[in-house]
């Protein structure tokens, strides 16, 4: 992307109820964010499974240098311990946030991206539009890429290694 995105300053509540400062805690680190939620019927769960097969086709020595964060935009379904069960379906060390519908709009706002917005369903439930696009933020701390719904396994297996040694 040009120009590459700044990586935001936010914080937001970590799946142990921890505050988690994001700049902070992914400085050094090829960090991907992700804003979602676990109740996506389709590309939530595969962007997260895809980036975690890429990641394990990986040497340990290269994933230890790469931190996913996704960041729920269903804040009211998905409480600390409903995104903990989730993550570890794909990855134990991915990092889950969440936090007030007000602070998590601020971050997605921070990060460049619209807020998700609701839809109605039947009954009480509802849908949960959002921005399908992770963003890669290199040890530079800038996003030079945002990877689409559809990116394969088999492309993040490619494109960590390269993003970690990069230079901008």
């Amino acid at each position: 992307m040009t120009p590459a995105l700044p990586k935001p300053r936010f914080t937001l509540t970590d799946t142990a109820g921890a505050p988690f400062d994001f700049r902070a805690k992914t400085q050094g680190y090829v960090t991907l964010l992700f804003f979602g939620y676990t109740r996506c019927p389709d590309e939530c769960p595969l962007h997260v499974a895809n980036v975690a097969k890429g990641l394990e086709a990986l040497p340990i020595d290269v994933r230890a240098q790469i931190k996913l964060v996704f960041v729920t935009t269903d804040a009211a379904r998905d409480d600390p311990h409903t995104l903990r069960v989730w993550l570890d379906r794909f990855d134990k060390r991915f990092v889950g946030l969440t936090g007030s519908d007000a602070a998590i709009e601020a971050a997605q706002r921070a990060a460049g991206l619209p807020p998700a917005s609701k839809t109605a369903r039947a009954g009480d439930d509802y849908a949960v539009g959002h921005a399908n696009v992770v963003l890669a933020y290199t040890k530079d701390n800038l996003a030079h890429l945002m990877y689409p719904g559809g990116v394969t396994r088999q492309d993040w297996a490619h494109d960590l290694p390269r993003l970690i040694n990069e230079t901008w």
